[in-house]
């Protein structure tokens, strides 16, 4: 395999959609560093593991020599990105912006590597714009065209409201490629009415169209909703190592595998195949969990954290004043998994759902190890977990599809 071929096996690793493949090949052929950009709207103060599906993408072209711009739009965070949206997104404030800017600013080095990142504020160019250029701006796009936009138009048809600004969004969005000259735009699937309207803008100014790379958005620990902080899915890239490690062993088996393709570094597409076969033949999932596990706490910790975490894992699984004679029960649950209150009702651990549901209130329940307070947290089919309610209160179960 040639250098080129090589470095497109690696791009294309967990891509969703390369648009156009034949000019990213032809640009990466020019030989010289391709400006690869990937907006960020500090829309929260905390990343996730989803938002490093992208950072990992960005560190594989860094990798690779490329020029990684990593822009947070502190512009576009006070319109409010519109896409998937059935609502309109509240707008959020100038000094929200800056605190979540300054936050991300903090945390993406846990991916990307510092002395070859660009890292830029779309205020740069908005914030010397004057009316008159973002009515320019504006007339580049028709109304029509706007409404071609999925989202857009579920709205438009069941009369739901659209607000004039979030027009604006794409537009805003397509004119950063404009303002970084970028060869190559990274976003999710989502994203991509405003990847192409930026190599429209391109187009307009004499500008060689960027490529549009396209990443799929990672479900959540649920393994059926995108991960989200406000559903409780999620696992924090600023969690405590015990937690993340314990939150990666929990996914089930099946999403495990999504994972290490979108976030894995240390293990190549024939790698995980390979323990995928060895899985079929009889191999424990969990022992390659556990590596998954190792690899995302050191990253985001040390390797040292990572160690402690293991121990950790072990003293509450296996042992540490945990009974080890807690028969496994299967639990079939709906596809889309079952939530922690009706869980600890059908793993025998409370007598009904509101029981359950105060217990939570009250800390007294553990999931793996863990306090768990969050009565939406939602367990996926095909984990095993270790329950506790109180302090003698245990149960192991497997969760298997009811349908």
């Amino acid at each position: 395999m040639n250098d080129i071929a090589a470095a497109l096996d690696q791009i294309g690793r967990g891509a969703e959609e390369i648009i156009k493949l034949a000019d990213l090949e032809a640009r990466l052929k020019l030989g010289r560093p391709l400006r690869i950009k990937a907006g960020f709207d500090p829309t929260a103060p905390d990343l996730h593991l989803g938002h490093t599906v992208l950072l990992n993408k960005m560190r594989q072209f860094q990798d690779l020599g490329h020029q990684v711009i990593f822009l947070i739009g502190d512009f576009t965070g006070m319109i409010g990105d519109p896409s998937g949206k059935n609502v309109t997104r509240k707008p959020l404030t100038r000094e929200d912006v800056l605190v979540n800017a300054e936050t991300y600013a903090a945390q993406v080095y846990k991916v990307l590597d510092r002395e070859r990142t660009e890292l830029r504020f779309n205020s740069e160019w908005f914030g010397a714009m004057s009316a008159a250029d973002m009515i320019k701006l504006a007339a580049k796009h028709t109304v029509a065209r706007m409404l071609e936009r999925d989202d857009f138009d579920k709205r438009y048809k069941s009369g739901q409201s659209i607000a004039i600004h979030e027009f604006l969004y794409p537009l805003v969005q397509g004119y950063d490629s404009v303002a970084l000259k970028a060869d190559l735009e990274l976003g999710g699937t989502d994203q991509k009415f405003n990847l192409l309207v930026g190599r429209q803008l391109q187009e307009d100014v004499g500008q060689p169209p960027q490529i549009v790379l396209t990443m799929p958005l990672l479900e959540g620990t649920d393994g059926v909703n995108k991960m989200s902080k406000s559903l409780g899915n999620y696992i924090g890239i600023n969690e405590p190592a015990n937690e993340i490690f314990g939150k990666v062993m929990r996914l089930s088996d099946d999403l495990m595998w999504r994972y290490y393709e979108l976030l894995s570094f240390a293990k190549s597409l024939t790698d995980i195949a390979g323990m995928r076969e060895s899985v079929a033949a009889g191999a424990n999932p969990r022992d390659f969990k556990m590596q998954l596990a190792a690899e995302l706490t050191a990253r985001f910790h040390d390797q040292a954290a990572a160690q402690v975490a293991i121990g950790h894992w072990h003293d509450v699984v296996q042992g540490g004043g945990v009974p080890q004679d807690i028969a496994l029960t299967t639990i079939p649950v709906p596809a889309d998994g079952i939530r922690i209150g009706a869980l600890l009702k059908a793993a025998g651990l409370a007598p009904s759902t509101s029981e359950a549901l105060r217990k939570l209130g009250e800390r007294a329940v553990r999931v793996d190890g863990a306090v768990v307070e969050n009565r939406e947290l939602t367990l996926a089919v095909g984990a095993e977990h270790l329950l506790q309610l109180g302090k003698r209160g245990y149960a192991r179960v497997r969760l298997v599809s009811a349908d």
